[in-house]
């Protein structure tokens, strides 16, 4: 990384006539490990580490914090070559207001501002600073010859989940069948704190359990946790409930099953959790950024998955309002669909924003006939995905009652169970 290198070998840059850079900026959102970069730089170069917080400068007593940044300074002018990280910086470094309001953040700051404008390049210390607020920072924080480099960091894609499932793997009795690539597939969107506390919380289980390893069980368990919440142990659906929820989610994971470009089912289950009575959840092959449309015509199939089958069981008439997120998620996916995709011949390959552009005084928004070819493009596209939902429900009416059942009676199944039953076959056993 190139800023070890100004710590270890600084007349290399100097020599050429190159400024070393006195602020570098770490943003991301939290638990990706900017800490831990922070350390691992220096400790990479070699150098003195010295570790604070923006909010424990005005911490204890108001009016502090101008003097514990000259203190933290001198301390580090003293042990240089070093690194002085500041995570939270946007505790501190946040825009200045008026001073006759509100005097001491602001006095904090400009003495963090006049530090790193008093030390010289040459002198070893390099300010590294963490924030998730980046819009919220002073600019005069963010000029060149204070913080002249940035660092955007990102969540871990799916190699790198797998990486830091196997690190902290590693550091617990992990069952010989945990897969950490299977888990790393799961998580999209997980931090390495996120990853951290599932294994942990995994442990944790298991040894209340009296289990002797970690298995790939408690880990989905745990994961279920972080993403849904506990289950509600106080809520006990009845049948009929259980009945409607089972359907509902069978109806998804079939859809998903016979549906071309759907991602793979990864567990059904109709143990409440949250607010939600259920769930199916999926397995992307990789991370998408991009999807095609026939990628997304399907995630609004699947969506649709649970209301057609609560409607082919009882009727039109008796659909649960269970239904409501999802076709909030399949009408939010075809408005993007034909506004920002392109993907209506209809509309036309532009993208129709809202009525809030105002230019000169003028609010300029979509023309009423714009508005009503959306209107009915975003209908076409629910109608016809309904359309095909409902013929995948009737056409596999049987292996929709049989994995319905197979709910009632296990109440999770995974993606194995979801193939036996499409198949015919016996439901695996379980350990």
């Amino acid at each position: 990384m190139q800023v070890v290198d100004f710590l270890k070998e600084p007349n290399k840059y100097l020599e050429l006539g190159g400024r070393l850079p006195k602020g570098v900026l770490l943003v991301g959102p939290p638990g990706i490990g900017k800490t831990l970069l922070a350390r691992a730089i220096a400790g990479e170069a070699g150098v003195n580490f010295f570790n604070t917080s923006g909010s424990e400068f005005e911490e204890m007593f108001v009016g502090l914090g101008a003097k514990r940044v000259r203190d933290l300074f001198a301390a580090a002018r003293e042990k240089a070559p070093c690194v002085v990280f500041i995570d939270e910086i946007d505790s501190v470094g946040t825009r200045r207001t008026d001073q006759s309001i509100v005097s001491y953040p602001n006095q904090t700051l400009n003495q963090l501002l006049s530090e790193m404008d008093g030390f010289q390049p040459s002198e070893g210390v390099i300010v590294l600073a963490a924030t998730n607020r980046h819009e919220d920072l002073d600019p005069a924080l963010l000029r060149p010859g204070r913080f002249d480099l940035e660092l955007h960091l990102s969540l871990p894609d799916v190699r790198g989940r797998a990486d830091i499932f196997k690190l902290y793997l590693s550091k617990i009795k992990a069952d010989a069948n945990v897969d950490a690539e299977l888990l790393a597939r799961g998580t999209v969107g997980f931090s390495g704190a996120d990853i951290e506390n599932m294994v942990n919380q995994a442990a944790l289980k298991s040894a209340s359990d009296g289990q002797k390893s970690v298995t790939m069980q408690y880990l989905e368990m745990a994961k279920d946790l972080i993403l849904m919440g506990p289950p509600r142990k106080n809520y006990i659906p009845d049948e009929k409930d259980n009945l409607v929820t089972a359907y509902h989610e069978a109806g998804h994971a079939l859809v998903s099953y016979f549906t071309k470009h759907a991602t793979p089912v990864h567990r059904i289950t109709i143990l409440p959790r949250g607010s939600s009575l259920g769930s199916t959840t999926f397995l992307p092959e990789k991370d998408q950024h991009v999807h095609s449309k026939m990628e997304l015509l399907a995630m609004i199939d699947v969506s649709m998955g649970g209301r057609v089958a609560e409607e082919l069981i009882w009727g039109a008439d008796m659909v649960s309002s269970g239904c409501a997120d999802d076709l909030e998620k399949a009408t939010e996916l075809a408005m993007l669909m034909v506004k920002h995709f392109g993907m209506s011949d209809r509309v036309g390959f532009r993208v129709i924003k809202g009525s809030k552009n105002v230019i000169y005084d003028v609010s300029e928004g979509p023309a009423a006939s714009t508005m009503e070819a959306i209107d009915a493009e975003v209908k076409r596209i629910l109608q016809e995905s309904y359309e095909r939902a409902m013929k995948i429900l009737k056409l596999h009416a049987a292996a929709h009652k049989r994995l319905a059942e197979c709910l009632i009676e296990r109440e999770t199944l995974d993606a194995a169970d979801l193939e036996a039953v499409v198949k015919g076959k016996p439901l695996p056993q379980k350990q």
